[in-house]
C-alpha cells in the first residue's frame, strides 16, 4: 500500500471511530441525563463510549454496567459500539463502499457470518443456562433475563464489560465464556482473540476433510492452502500460550485455592484482552500480576505479529524429499 494509501485508511479509521462514538455519546448522555445531570453524564457517556468501542471493558462503575441490566438503551447502544469496533476497520469500510451482500470480500462475508453466529450462540447458551441457575437470574423479569443474556452472550468476545456476576454463573456458562473470548474479535478490530477468521477457516477445513475434500471453498472462492496453514499455527500457538499461562498461574497462586476453571478463565480474559473476571484478579500475588500482565501483552500483539511474519514468509526448500504416510488417530 503506497503512503497515500495509508493516509486515507488512517484517516477513514479516524473518522469512523469519531462517528459512532459521537453518536453513541450524545444518546448515552441524554438517558443519562435526568440521573447525572448534564456535565457528568456528558463524561460518563463519553468514557463508557470510547471505552465500548475500543473493546477495553472500562466502566465507572465497581459493579461495571450491573445497574442498568434492564435498560434497552444501555443494552443496545454499548452493544452495538463493541460488535461493530469487533468487526475490524476493514469489514466497515467494504460495507460502506459496496453495500450490497453479493458485492462484499469473502473476508468480509466470513467476518459477519460468524460474528452473526457467535453472538447468537452466545445469546441463546447464557439464556438456557441461566435461567437454570437462581443465583445470576432468580429475582429477574423476563425481559431482564433476556437483556442479560444479550449483553452477556455477546459481550464475552471481546469487551470486558458484565450486567450480571461472572463469578456467580454456572460452570457450563464459564467455560463457554472461555470459547468465546479465545475466539475473540475479528482481523484489525478494536479486539483481541484468535480472531473470527481464523476460527471459522478452522472449522471449514474440518467440515471438508470429513467429507473427504481436497480443497477448502466458500462462497464459490477456495482459500488457499497457506492460509489454512497459517490459521492452524495461529490457533496452536495461541493455545499454547494460554496453557502456559494457566499453568504458571496454578503455580504462583497455589495459596489461594482457587478453581482451575477460574485460573483458566483469567488466563483466556488476558490473552482475548477481554478483562472479564470470576474474582481472582484482585487477589493475584505479584508474579501473578505479571504473568497477565505479560499474557495480555502476548494476546494484543502475538496473533498479530505472527500471522504477519507468517504471510511475510515464503521459503522453498531446496530439496523436496519423498512422500511417506503416517497413522492418524
Amino acid at each position: 500500500m503506497s503512503n497515500s494509501g495509508l493516509v486515507r485508511l488512517a484517516l477513514n479509521i479516524l473518522f469512523i471511530s469519531l462517528l459512532f462514538e459521537s453518536i453513541a455519546t450524545l444518546i448515552l448522555t441524554i438517558n443519562w441525563y435526568e440521573e447525572m445531570g448534564p456535565l457528568k453524564s456528558f463524561y460518563y457517556a463519553l468514557f463508557h463510549a470510547v471505552s465500548a468501542f475500543n473493546n477495553a471493558g472500562f466502566a465507572l462503575w465497581p459493579d461495571s454496567l450491573t445497574r442498568y441490566m434492564g435498560d434497552p438503551i444501555v443494552n443496545v447502544v454499548i452493544s452495538s459500539l463493541f460488535i461493530i469496533g469487533g468487526i475490524g476497520f476493514i469489514v466497515i469500510l467494504d460495507i460502506y463502499i459496496k453495500r450490497k451482500w453479493q458485492k462484499l470480500s469473502l473476508n468480509s462475508k466470513i467476518v459477519l457470518i460468524t460474528t452473526g453466529i457467535l453472538c447468537a450462540a452466545g445469546f441463546l447458551f447464557v439464556l438456557v443456562m441461566e435461567s437454570l441457575n437462581p443465583k445470576t437470574f432468580g429475582d429477574l423479569t423476563f425481559s431482564e433475563r433476556l437483556w442479560a443474556s444479550y449483553f452477556q452472550g455477546v459481550v464475552t468476545r471481546t469487551a470486558g464489560f458484565n450486567t450480571i456476576d461472572i463469578g456467580q454463573m454456572m460452570a457450563a456458562s464459564q467455560l463457554f465464556i472461555i470459547f468465546l473470548m479465545f475466539v475473540g474479535a475479528s482481523p484489525g478490530s478494536t479486539g483481541g482473540g484468535i480472531k473470527t477468521t481464523t476460527f471459522a477457516i478452522l472449522i471449514l477445513s474440518l467440515s471438508n476433510i470429513i467429507k473427504g475434500r481436497s480443497e477448502v471453498s466458500v462462497f464459490k472462492r477456495t482459500v488457499a492452502t497457506d492460509m489454512i496453514l497459517r490459521s492452524l499455527a495461529v490457533i496452536i500457538i495461541s493455545l499454547g500460550v494460554v496453557m502456559t499461562s494457566t499453568l504458571l498461574l496454578t503455580i504462583t497462586e497455589h495459596s489461594l485455592q482457587r478453581d482451575f476453571l477460574e485460573v483458566l478463565f483469567e488466563a483466556t480474559s488476558a490473552f482475548g484482552t477481554v478483562g472479564l473476571s470470576m474474582g481472582l484478579t484482585a487477589e493475584l500475588s505479584v508474579l501473578g500480576k505479571l504473568i497477565i500482565i505479560v499474557t495480555m501483552f502476548i494476546g494484543r500483539l502475538g496473533p498479530l505479529t505472527l500471522a504477519y511474519a507468517l504471510a511475510r514468509r515464503n521459503v522453498k526448500p531446496n530439496i523436496r524429499y519423498a512422500e511417506e504416510k503416517i497413522l492418524i488417530g
